[in-house]
C-alpha cells in the first residue's frame, strides 16, 4: 500500500479538524474573571481626617458620611476630622489667609502634628475642570509634594485619593457643564494613574455620581447651582463613597440614621470652632497682643471634641443594637 494519502483520506481529515477544534473549545475552562478590587482596611481607633476642597469641607453642613460609615464599620471604631478647606488647592491657597501658598501648607503641617490622623482621604481638582488640564503637569507636582508632607507629618497614615465629582447642567443662566464634565473626566484618569504610583487606595468618584451626564439638563439636581451639593446629594455621594472603600452600609431608614447625624454634626461644630477660630487674628496672628492671652481657651475644646465622639459612638451602637433584635 501507498505511504501517500489518499484524497478521500485528505478530505476525511479536513472535516474532523474543525470538529476537534470544536471540542477542544467546549472543554476549555472559562476565562477567569478581573480580581475584584479589596475594600480599604480599617483599624479599630483609626482617626480619619478629610483634606480637600469645598466638596469635602461642605460635608460638616450635613454629617453625612461618618454616620455612614460608623455603620459599615460595624463594631469597628474609627473617629473623622474635617480639615477640608473651601477653595483650597494642593498647594495650599486658601488655608494660607493672607501670606503666600506656603504659609496654608505650614497651617496643615501644624494641625497634622496636632491630630496625628493613621488614614487621610484627599479630594483636590475640581478646579481642573475649568483649566482645560492646562495645568494638569504642576497640580500632580503639588499633589505629590502634599504627599510627602503628610507622610513626613503624619507617619504611617494610609492615604485615599478620591476624584472629584461631576457637575451638573442646571437651567440658564446657570452654565453648560459638558465641557467641564469631560475635562473632569481625563482628570480623572490621570488621577487614578497618580493614586496608583503614589501607593495609595483610589475612589472613582466620579465614575459612582454617575460619571459624565447625558446632555442637557438635570431632571432631579443633587446641587444648588451645578456645583455644589445639597443634603440629598451629600447623602448619594457619601453612600457612594463607603461604597467606594469597598464597604456596605447596613440598609437603614433616613430616620434611624438622625441621631448620630445630630451627634456628627455637634461634633464637627466643635472642631470647626477648635481648628479654625474666628478671631484667630487675634489668638495667634499679628494683632494677639490684643487677645492673646484667650488662645489658652482654644484646646479646651479637645475634652468636648472626645465626648462628642463617644456620644456618636454610644447611638452607632443602639442603632446596630436594635437591628439585632429584629
Amino acid at each position: 500500500m501507498s505511504a501517500k494519502a489518499s484524497p478521500l483520506i485528505l478530505a476525511l481529515g479536513w472535516i474532523a479538524l474543525p470538529l476537534l477544534a470544536q471540542e477542544v473549545t467546549q472543554v476549555s475552562p472559562p476565562a477567569a474573571k478581573p480580581a475584584e478590587k479589596a475594600a480599604f482596611e480599617f483599624h479599630d481607633g483609626d482617626k480619619v481626617v478629610l483634606l480637600g476642597n469645598t466638596v469635602f469641607e461642605r460635608e460638616q453642613r450635613f454629617g453625612s458620611l461618618e454616620p455612614r460609615l460608623a455603620l459599615a464599620l460595624g463594631d469597628t471604631k474609627v473617629s473623622m476630622r474635617n480639615l477640608a478647606w473651601s477653595a483650597d488647592t494642593v498647594f495650599g491657597h486658601a488655608r494660607s489667609y493672607f501670606g503666600p501658598p506656603e504659609e496654608g501648607l505650614q497651617r496643615l503641617t501644624g494641625h497634622l502634628e496636632l491630630l496625628k490622623p493613621s488614614v487621610v482621604m484627599l479630594c483636590y481638582g475640581s478646579e481642573l475642570a475649568f483649566e482645560k488640564l492646562g495645568g494638569l503637569p504642576d497640580f500632580l507636582t503639588g499633589y505629590r509634594n502634599l504627599l510627602e508632607l503628610i507622610r513626613k507629618h503624619a507617619p504611617g497614615a494610609r492615604i485615599i485619593i478620591v476624584s472629584p465629582p461631576p457637575l451638573e447642567t442646571l437651567p440658564p443662566p446657570l452654565p453648560d457643564q459638558t465641557d467641564a464634565n469631560k475635562s473632569l473626566s481625563s482628570f480623572r484618569d490621570a488621577l487614578r494613574k497618580f493614586a496608583l504610583s503614589q501607593n495609595t487606595y483610589f475612589i472613582d468618584l466620579f465614575e459612582l455620581m454617575g460619571g459624565v451626564p447625558k446632555p442637557g439638563v438635570i431632571v432631579k439636581p443633587l446641587t444648588e447651582n451645578g456645583v455644589h451639593y445639597t443634603r440629598e446629594g451629600y447623602d448619594k455621594l457619601s453612600t457612594k463613597l463607603v461604597e467606594g472603600l469597598g464597604l456596605a452600609i447596613p440598609t437603614v431608614a433616613p430616620a434611624e440614621l438622625d441621631p448620630i447625624r445630630r451627634e456628627v454634626l455637634a461634633k464637627d461644630e466643635l472642631f470647626f470652632n477648635r481648628f479654625r477660630p474666628q478671631n484667630e487674628t487675634y489668638l495667634f496672628g499679628f494683632r494677639k497682643h490684643e487677645q492673646g492671652q484667650n488662645a489658652k481657651e482654644i484646646p479646651m475644646f479637645d475634652p468636648l471634641i472626645d465626648q462628642a465622639d463617644g456620644k456618636i459612638q454610644a447611638a452607632k451602637a443602639a442603632l446596630l443594637a436594635g437591628k439585632k433584635q429584629l
